[in-house]
């Protein structure tokens, strides 16, 4: 079994890759250092926005090929939801509502990859 990274640690290897991608990553919101739920927020090249949120566990974890997730961190993602950005906000407010330790991160995607993995 993979032991999952801390949140605190994903939070700053994703900010890492987007600067490496070429967008521009911040931490909107700390959450829970070890296993705060972490939503994406992205701005895209053509102005959308979109919502990213951890995908439930039900959708990978009885995945057909168990290799799928071996030797990685196994964060998966799912499009919450495509609006603007005072839905977003309500949305996340929403959220923080319900779990005080989430974590948002912001992303301005000008290379159109936001690199994360998404559930398919």
């Amino acid at each position: 079994m993979v032991r999952r990274l801390s949140s605190d640690l994903w939070v700053a290897s994703y900010l890492r890759q987007c600067r490496l991608n070429g967008s521009f990553g911040y931490l909107a919101k700390r959450g829970a250092t070890d296993a705060g739920a972490i939503f994406v927020k992205i701005v895209e090249p053509d102005g959308s926005v979109n919502l990213y949120g951890p995908a439930p566990q039900s959708e990978f974890l009885n995945s057909p090929n168990e290799d799928d997730f071996s030797g990685e961190d196994s964060r998966i993602f799912e499009l919450v939801l495509v609006s603007t950005e005072e839905q977003i906000e309500a949305r996340l407010s929403s959220e923080k509502n319900f779990d005080p330790d989430i974590w948002v991160v912001e992303v301005e995607n000008a290379t159109g990859n936001h690199a994360l993995r998404l559930v398919e």
